[in-house]
């Protein structure tokens, strides 16, 4: 089994998040691959640029993969587990569902007008500490991938904080209800899940049976 961790949207393989996986992985001497999906040039982030780096470093096939991804990638996650029957489980931590019905309205439509027009616009990048341009194409690509497309019964558990500002704890419920296959437990967290630790017994039990 392979373990690949998708940091989220304007972040990096530094994250809080990612180092401690990291290092809970390596306390069971297992190497977590967590690859930067920013690829050195946020500018032109799209969710199929993620999807393709992610599937170019899965190994050989019938390897089986567990992906563990936050936010845009824990939807990228599902994404990867629809395309590859090598994705065998998901950990999805405050996962991107319905991302752009969400996202965009947070912009504001006279943004999102300018974004349009001028074709970038200027976003903060927490890995950077300093906002960043991201094409329009970023929007353009998302539009593509529509949540109901994901019905491959992969084994996956979500973990969602009820006080998450970017991605509403709906969007979690929504998804899991309509599909058994996955268990979601729901933290009285925000959308950062800092407090996720305190889940990596069940994590690690779901992870490796």
């Amino acid at each position: 089994m392979d373990y690949i961790y998708l940091h989220g949207f304007a972040s990096s393989p530094n994250s809080a998040k990612a180092q401690y996986f990291y290092s809970a992985f390596a306390e069971l001497a297992i190497d977590l691959k967590i690859p930067d999906l920013n690829q050195g040039n946020f500018s032109q982030l799209t969710i199929k640029r993620q999807i393709e780096q992610i599937l170019a470093q899965f190994p050989p096939s019938p390897t089986p993969v567990t992906l563990i991804g936050s936010s845009l990638g824990g939807l990228t996650a599902a994404l990867l587990a629809e395309k590859s029957l090598q994705v065998q489980r998901l950990v999805l931590l405050a996962p991107a569902f319905e991302f752009l019905s969400h996202w965009l309205p947070q912009i504001g439509e006279a943004k999102l007008k300018q974004w349009q027009d001028e074709q970038y616009l200027m976003v903060y990048h927490y890995a950077e500490k300093r906002s960043l341009p991201l094409s329009y194409n970023f929007v353009i690509d998302a539009a593509n991938y529509q949540d109901n497309q994901l019905l491959r019964p992969v084994p996956t558990l979500i973990l969602h904080g009820r006080h998450d500002e970017v991605i509403p704890i709906t969007a979690s419920r929504s998804y899991a209800s309509s599909r058994p296959w996955v268990q979601l437990i729901e933290l009285d967290s925000n959308h950062a899940l800092a407090d996720i630790m305190t889940q990596w017994q069940q994590i690690k039990s779901f992870i490796i049976p």
